[in-house]
Parts: structure tokens; sequence; C-alpha cells
């Protein structure tokens, strides 16, 4: 198994994706989860006037380094909700799709969606003729759309799909060959059943993993050993369906600076500098080569 982590890890330190890649090689990563959230938020890159060129520029650094991008993650929206942002946050992600196209990404994250009031075979609807916008183009470019379990969430009269039974369940529903999952470990560590259970459930459709930690109570998105998840659940889940796809991580050592108290006086420390951050990432690195030689599985 190949390591691999997301260009969000940089996302608070870099101005643009080239930076966050070169960041990530520097740490010893060989392959990369391209966050296209970081361009969303600001305009830049896939959401360019000149998406194309950039991409293509994007491709040629990573040909370079001697890295690959091998998977992604769409912005976060609102996918179900039918009002005036719909059609145009379709359109956001089948940008993405065109991007994976010209990266050489052959899989797209793309959450599923919830409204207040819905239940839950709404829901599933709702979610099936989203994915199914997406899911012509896709196949036409020869792009996996991955759906994953989310955090859990206490809300009162809300349903979403946070465990590996729903999730399934969604998968069977949609039916497309182009449409698989992503297992968020964090996400999972929220749910009382082992994980090596949930993901026997999900099955051969686990086509990529975010890798992240908690306290079981909160979606931290923090550095394995940092939370109770267990990692030794993970593994043997991942050997029992036999995934061959990459570990890829989605955590960050410290909490981002606008989750911490702030101070009147300044904010200088409100994030790790950048050579802080520089050698957590390595850490990072670290901590998965030894998680996947403990279990054999590691690959260069």
């Amino acid at each position: 198994m190949k390591l691999a982590t997301t260009t969000g890890d940089f996302g608070r330190y870099a101005k643009n994706q080239e930076e966050c890649v070169r960041y990530i090689h520097q740490a010893g990563f060989k392959y990369i989860d391209y966050n296209f959230g970081f361009d969303y938020a600001r305009g830049i890159g896939a959401f360019a006037d000149d998406w194309q060129e950039q991409m293509q520029h994007l491709r040629a650094v990573a040909d370079e380094l001697g890295v690959k991008f091998v998977q992604s993650h769409a912005p976060m929206g609102k996918p179900i909700v039918q009002g005036p942002d719909y059609i145009p946050f379709i359109e956001v992600n089948k940008r993405c799709i065109e991007c994976c196209a010209i990266l050489g990404i052959d899989r797209v994250v793309v959450h599923s969606g919830y409204e207040c009031g819905l239940t839950k075979e709404e829901c599933f609807k709702r979610n099936k003729d989203f994915y199914m916008e997406l899911l012509p183009l896709a196949q036409e470019k020869g792009v996996y759309v991955l759906t994953e379990n989310f955090n859990k969430m206490h809300k009162e009269g809300v349903f979403w799909i946070d465990n590996a039974t729903d999730l399934r369940a969604l998968l069977d529903c949609v039916d497309h060959p182009y449409f698989h999952a992503v297992w968020d470990a964090g996400h999972a560590n929220m749910q009382e059943m082992p994980q090596d259970e949930e993901l026997r459930i999900v099955g051969e459709h686990v086509y990529a993993l975010h890798i992240q930690d908690n306290m079981g109570d909160h979606d931290s998105h923090v550095f394995p050993y940092l939370g109770t998840m267990s990692l030794d659940a993970v593994m043997n889940g991942l050997k029992d369906i036999g995934y061959k796809g990459y570990f890829t991580f989605e955590s960050n050592i410290f909490l981002p600076g606008d989750k911490r108290r702030q101070s009147e006086r300044g904010d200088k420390l409100l994030n790790a500098p950048l050579s802080v951050r520089l050698k957590a990432e390595e850490l990072l690195y670290e901590i998965g080569k030894s998680t996947l030689e403990a279990y054999g599985c590691f690959e260069e």
C-alpha cells in the first residue's frame, strides 16, 4: 500500500496548490490527494479563468518532482438542497471531474447531502438524483465518484449517511459502475461498531481512504495516536476486504487558528509556524510508513 496525503495539509500556509505540492514532496510523500476546496475558496486553480492551463502546469510540476496525484476531494456544499445554488454546485463538481482528467486522477470524493425533514428514502432519492447528474461525465472521463461516511451528527429531524450500513445502502441505491466509496476512519471512530466490521459491510466499494483520528466525540482530524481510533481495526478491516488503494491521510496535528482561543493582544502564534508544520508533515509520513510496515504492506 502506498502513502498519500492531501494538499489541504498546507491550506493555511500556501498561496496556491503548487506550493502545497512542493511542501508535501519535501516531507517525503510521493502520492497526493488534490483538495479542490482550496481552489474553490480562493477562486484560483481549478476555478480560475485559465483553469485548463493551470491544471496542465500542476501536472507538469508533479512530473518534475516525481510525485503523482492519485485522488481528490470536491468542495463542500449543499448538493441536495433545491434552490438557486443547486445547478451551479453541479457545475462545480463537473469542473472537478474535468480537472481530474487533466491531472491524471481517477477518483474524486463528492459528499452526499442532507436536508432537515427528509425521510431516509427521500434523502436517498435526492442524493441519487444529484450523483446521476455527475456520473455520465465521470464515466466518460474515467473518474470514479466516491461518496463518504460522514462524521456523526446529533441534530433532530436530520438523516444523513454516517455509518457503514447506510453508506452501503446508498451505494446499492445509486448502483452505478463509477460510483463507490471513500472510507473516513476518523468519522467511523465516532461510531460504536468496530471499524473492521464496518469495512466488511462496505466491502469491495472502498476505493479510497481518509485516515484521521479523534477522541470519538468530535471530528477533530488529528494525526493517528492523538485520538482513540484503533489503527489495528482499520488495518485488519482493509486486509479483510482486500483493499488495494492508497493509504491517504486527511489529518492535521494542530487545531486550526479559528478553533483556538483568541488573544486581544495579537495573533503571532495563532497557527504553528511553517517550519514546525513541515516537521509535522515528516512525522505524518513516518506514522503512515510504520503503520503499513507493521502489517507488511508498505510500498514506496
